[in-house]
């Protein structure tokens, strides 16, 4: 494993404690991160802090639609440790597999909420803690889906299509100042956001995936450290895929 350098830097990670969130908060913690967890399910979140066991890994159970719980705990991480370097979006839905014809409202307005809508709050939140000492590192988590939209899964596209245009935005916004900003657009890896698909959809995402094969969590980690190291200096407001070769722009 090639060990990017995070030494010393403190990083929040949305949706820490399962799935492709588990993973980075365990490849930044190997990389010499003091990572903090935000996750809405404790009994995850306690799992996860045994499973990758270090004094340099903590979790806070928080909704990352609460604006206000947002501000407040970020102050609260800026006074324990005078900065806060990196922050990961990745807390996210499916939501349900129909037609945009059938699609509930009320679902809709679920998944537009937590993929997109949180994704802005944080950022938000969290630009004027990096400007402040003039460093930082945001990686948003969007989807391939957002690229391309997959059918009977229109709120999950159309959120991460504006994870993808939030990203762009924030990117140049901030690109006079030594703060990257970057998405990464997975394929569909096994994580327990399957359970939350029919299995004709997962079997519809597997198909459009040349290498016939769906993204391993290390994967995505491994590329997101990366870009929340200092060795990322020069991109910002960009899109990384991570596809399998679907992506075709």
């Amino acid at each position: 494993m090639i060990k990017f350098d995070l030494a010393n830097k403190v990083a929040i990670i949305t949706g820490g404690a399962q799935g492709f969130g588990f993973a980075m908060s365990e490849r930044f913690i190997q990389s010499g991160a003091k990572v903090i967890m935000w996750d809405i399910d404790e009994g995850a979140a306690k799992k996860a802090k045994k499973k990758i066991n270090s004094e340099n890994l903590s979790y806070k159970i928080l909704d990352v639609l609460n604006s206000e719980n947002i501000n407040k705990n970020l102050k609260e991480i800026e006074n324990q440790f005078n900065k806060i370097d990196i922050f990961i979006n990745n807390a996210g839905i499916a939501g349900v597999n129909t037609t945009v014809a059938n699609y509930p409202l009320d679902e809709w307005n679920k998944v537009i909420n937590l993929n997109l809508n949180s994704v802005f709050y944080c950022c938000k939140a969290v630009v004027p803690f990096m400007e402040k000492n003039n460093y930082g590192r945001i990686v948003n988590i969007a989807s391939i889906a957002g690229k391309e939209g997959n059918p009977n899964a229109s709120a999950y596209s159309s959120s991460k299509a504006g994870v993808i245009a939030l990203t762009k935005s924030l990117g140049k916004e901030l690109a006079q100042k030594n703060i990257a900003v970057n998405c990464v657009t997975p394929a569909a890896a096994k994580t327990r956001i399957f359970d939350q698909m029919t299995e004709e959809h997962i079997n519809y995402m597997l198909s459009k995936i040349p290498r016939n094969k769906f993204a391993k969590v290390e994967e995505l980690a491994s590329l997101v450290t990366w870009l929340a190291s200092e060795e990322n200096s020069f991109s910002t407001g960009a899109v990384f895929d991570l596809s399998g070769g679907r992506a075709t722009y």
